[in-house]
C-alpha cells in the first residue's frame, strides 16, 4: 500500500490538476539545485570497493531477526501487530503496526527467508546459534494471523502481505494450507482489477495535506509500488493454470509501463485514472519529493517488479524496461552509492536503504536473463558495490547470540540504520533515517539470491 493512510488534519483541495505551473517551477529548481551540490563528488563507480558481502551471512542478521522473534513465542496468542520502524530520530527499538498493515508480511517473511538459508544453505547459516525446527515453528506463529488478510478485498498489497511467509512455506514444506492462502489471496487481489483501466485499484482513497481522493467512483489510483503484487498472480496462475490471473498481471504491467514511466525511464509514483474511459486524469506523488521527483524506492519497486513479470513471461519490453530503470537508478546514485530518498530533494537530504534493498534485488533479477557473461558481469558489479556500499554507510551495531540462547541485540533492532518510510512535506505520516523492516527483509532476500544464483565463491 505504501503511504496511502487517511490521516489527515486539513482540507486540502480536491483535485491536483492545478499545480502544474508550481510542478514545472519547482521541477527545474530542485534539478540545478541537485546538479550544483552533487558536482564535486566523484563518480560512484570510480570508488574504491569494500568486501561487506560476508556481512550478508553473518550471526549478526540471523540474530537480530531472531532476538525480536523470541519475544513473542511465549505468548498464549499469534502475534496480531509485527514490527515496521525504529521511531526518528533517535529511537532504537521497533515499533509495532497492526497485522491488517501493509508491511505486516515482511518480519515473518524475514524468518522464513533465515529457513530457506538454514535449509537450502547451511553452511551459510549458523547451525549451532539456531536450530531450523526452532525457526520453522517461529515463522509459522509470526504468520498465523496473516492467513486471514488473504480473504481481504479492500487492499492491493496482498503480494507484500501473503506471498514473503507462505510461498516460501509451501515450498520449504509443502504445506497445503499456505498454498490455499496464496490462491485465495490472489483471487482477492483479482478482484480489484478493471479491464476498462487495465489496471488494478491500488487505493480506494487517499489523503494529505495538499490534496484527498475519496471517492472510488470518481478516482482510480494506480502505483508504482502495484508491480509488485504481481508476482502473486502470476505465481498462483502458474501452479493452478488459472490464465485469467495471469492475463491480468500481464495487462497490469502493460499499463503501468505506458503511464507510469517518463521519457527519461523515471518513475511516477500515483496515476489517476478515469474508470470508466480509462484515460489519465492526474500523475502525482504520494512519497517523493514533488510529483516530477524521482522517488528512488518507487523507481527500486519498477525495477524489481518488471524483471520479475518478465521471468513468468519472456516478454522482451518488460525487461527493457527494467533494464533502463536501473540504469536510471545507477546514473543518479551519489558517489557513496547509497541512494537519496529522492533522487531530485535538495541536498543535503535523508537516504534510503530500503531503496537500494529492492533495487539490487531487481538487479540480480536481470543478472538471471542477461544475454552473456560480459552483460551478467556488469550487472553483477553493480549490484555488490551497491550491497558493499549500504553496508558500509548504514549496518548497525551488531547482534549477537549469548550462551543462554537470548540475543545481545547491539542496541539498534533493524539490521540497516537510514531507511526513509516517507518524506513528503504535505504527508500525513512523515518519517525518515530510522531503521526499516523491508529494508532488512530485501537485504536477506539478496542474500539468498546471490546463494541461489551461485555468485558467491
Amino acid at each position: 500500500m505504501e503511504e496511502s493512510l487517511s490521516q489527515v488534519s486539513e482540507t486540502p483541495p480536491s483535485s491536483i490538476a492545478a499545480t502544474g505551473d508550481e510542478t514545472k517551477s519547482r521541477k527545474s529548481s530542485l534539478r540545478s539545485e541537485v546538479a550544483s551540490n552533487d558536482a564535486d563528488h566523484s563518480p560512484f563507480w570510480t570508488q574504491a570497493q569494500e568486501d561487506f558481502l560476508p556481512e550478508l551471512f553473518s550471526e549478526n542478521v540471523v540474530a537480530k531477526i531472531w532476538g525480536i522473534a523470541a519475544e513473542a513465542l511465549w505468548q498464549n496468542h499469534p502475534p496480531e501487530s509485527a514490527p515496521e520502524y525504529t521511531q526518528p530520530p533517535n529511537g532504537t527499538t521497533y515499533s509495532n503496526t497492526d497485522i491488517d498493515f501493509w508491511t505486516s508480511g515482511f518480519f515473518p517473511g524475514s524468518l522464513y527467508l533465515l529457513l530457506e538459508r538454514a535449509e537450502l544453505y547451511p553452511n551459510h547459516f549458523p547451525q549451532a546459534k539456531l536450530h531450523k525446527a526452532k525457526l520453522l515453528y517461529a515463522s509459522r506463529w509470526w504468520s498465523e494471523n496473516l492467513h486471514a488478510q488473504a480473504k481481504r478485498t479492500d487492499t492491493h498489497d496482498l503480494g507484500f502481505m501473503i506471498q514473503p511467509s507462505f510461498q516460501k512455506d509451501y515450498e520449504l514444506t509443502g504445506n497445503d494450507r499456505s498454498f490455499q492462502t496464496l490462491v485465495t489471496a490472489a483471487e482477492s487481489l483479482a478482484s480489484r482489477y478493471d479491464e476498462r483501466v487495465g489496471a488494478i485499484r491500488s487505493w480506494d482513497v487517499c489523503r494529505t495535506k495538499r490534496y484527498k481522493f475519496e471517492d472510488p467512483s470518481k478516482d482510480y489510483l494506480v502505483i508504482i509500488d502495484n508491480m509488485l503484487n504481481l508476482d502473486l498472480l502470476l505465481y498462483v496462475a502458474s501452479k493452478t493454470g488459472n490464465a485469467r490471473l495471469a492475463n491480468i498481471a500481464i495487462t497490469h504491467a502493460s499499463t503501468t509501463l505506458k503511464h507510469h514511466i517518463r521519457e527519461d525511464w523515471s518513475t511516477v509514483h500515483v496515476v489517476n485514472f478515469d474508470q470508466h474511459s480509462g484515460k489519465v486524469k492526474d500523475k502525482f506523488t504520494n512519497q517523493g519529493y514533488w510529483d516530477d521527483s524521482t522517488w528512488s524506492r518507487g523507481q527500486a519497486w519498477g525495477v524489481l517488479g518488471f524483471a520479475q513479470v518478465y521471468g513468468w513471461t519472456k516478454r522482451k519490453e518488460f525487461l527493457d524496461a527494467s533494464k533502463r530503470l536501473a540504469r536510471y537508478f545507477l546514473s543518479r546514485l551519489p558517489a557513496d552509492g547509497v541512494p537519496h530518498w529522492d533522487f531530485d530533494a535538495p541536498r543535503p537530504t535523508y537516504r534510503d536503504t530500503s531503496a537500494a534493498m529492492i533495487f539490487v534485488s531487481g538487479v540480480l533479477e536481470i543478472y538471471k536473463h542477461c544475454s552473456g557473461p560480459l552483460e551478467g558481469a556488469e550487472w553483477l558489479y553493480a549490484a555488490k558495490k551497491i550491497i558493499n556500499s549500504v553496508l558500509k554507510m548504514s549496518l548497525s551495531p551488531r547482534a549477537r547470540f549469548l550462551k543462554d540462547g537470548k540475543v545481545d541485540m547491539g542496541g539498534f533492532d533493524a539490521i540497516l540504520k537510514n531507511a526513509t518510510i516517507n518524506n513528503y512535506e504535505y504527508a500525513p505520516r512523515r518519517w525518515a533515517d530510522h531503521g526499516l523492516v523491508y529494508a532488512d527483509y530485501f537485504l536477506l532476500q539478496v542474500g539468498n539470491k546471490l546463494l541461489s544464483l551461485g555468485l558467491l565463491e
